[in-house]
């Protein structure tokens, strides 16, 4: 049985987390990581079947990819707290010869990370080797994206979500981070992405929805996609989020997409989010 407590504890832990990393950094990208905490802290620590010692291929294990790699400080929390490696790593975070770039790379050999994933539109295109490959080897876990709405932009998304029905890859479930925020506005004022569940549907998906925001909805949503797994359709499921969730002033608004906390934001920040399983250490502080 899920405990909803304890996966909200874990999530307000990795907000603090994404605070601290891009505070420490002054860079980096703490809307959309703040926005997605629930939804990939449910998937790491009550959804996917995973193992934090790590092999590459991720065969006979749920396997996850994160095509909006600009979250990364979201990513590296989850991992760090799910066993992957020490949360003391956290304090690395875009450090000259960390593994924890701004954007998640393969070439450090950082556990977790299948690919990179700096470059938007490719995760689809990646997962969709993956779970033909799994079909292949007779592998009956799943395989999970995340991506963001903004993102959606790319025509090789499009390409993807083509490639994924015509091959009914039933094993696919893909997440749009659906906040209605890029990097420079409001998608609707920057490209309008139309009718999205209605677009998914004709390319052949069977679409889901939920609030990325209540934990209780996410863990639910993502037991139904695993449950409609294996009857000829790929699954999207269009999540709706606030940019900068759990943060008063960083919610709603795309001017926290890419921008670092100064000092007395990041106290503001912190005094709203519960600390659960205690700060990663970090060099420069007393």
């Amino acid at each position: 049985m899920t405990d909803l407590t304890r996966l909200q504890d874990i999530a307000s832990q990795v907000r603090r987390d994404i605070v601290r990393q891009v505070h420490y950094a002054t860079c980096g990208h703490p809307g959309g990581s703040l926005g997605c905490a629930d939804f990939l802290t449910a998937l790491y620590f009550d959804i996917m079947d995973h193992d934090p010692s790590f092999n590459m291929e991720g065969k006979k294990e749920d396997v996850f990819f994160l095509s909006n790699g600009h979250i990364s400080p979201l990513f590296y929390s989850v991992l760090a707290h799910a066993g992957y490696f020490e949360t003391k790593e956290l304090a690395t975070f875009r450090k000259l010869n960390s593994r924890l770039q701004g954007h998640p790379a393969t070439h450090e050999g950082l556990p977790g990370i299948r690919i990179a994933s700096g470059s938007l539109g490719q995760g689809i295109s990646v997962a969709n080797g993956v779970a033909l490959a799994k079909r292949m080897d007779g592998d009956d876990k799943h395989v999970f994206v995340l991506t963001g709405d903004g993102e959606l932009q790319e025509g090789q998304i499009w390409e993807a979500a083509m490639f994924a029905a015509h091959h009914k890859l039933d094993n696919l479930i893909v997440t749009v981070d659906w906040n209605g925020q890029q990097i420079d506005g409001a998608t609707k004022d920057v490209m309008s992405l139309g009718d999205l569940p209605t677009k998914w549907q004709s390319f052949g998906w069977d679409v889901l929805y939920m609030d990325g925001n209540n934990m209780e909805e996410v863990v639910n949503t993502l037991k139904e996609a695993k449950t409609r797994s294996g009857n000829g359709k790929p699954i999207a499921i269009m999540m709706k989020t606030e940019m900068g969730a759990g943060v008063d002033f960083m919610m709603g608004t795309h001017k926290w997409h890419g921008v670092a906390p100064n000092a007395e934001q990041t106290e503001t920040a912190l005094a709203q989010l519960k600390e659960t399983l205690g700060d990663y250490p970090y060099p420069y502080e007393n």
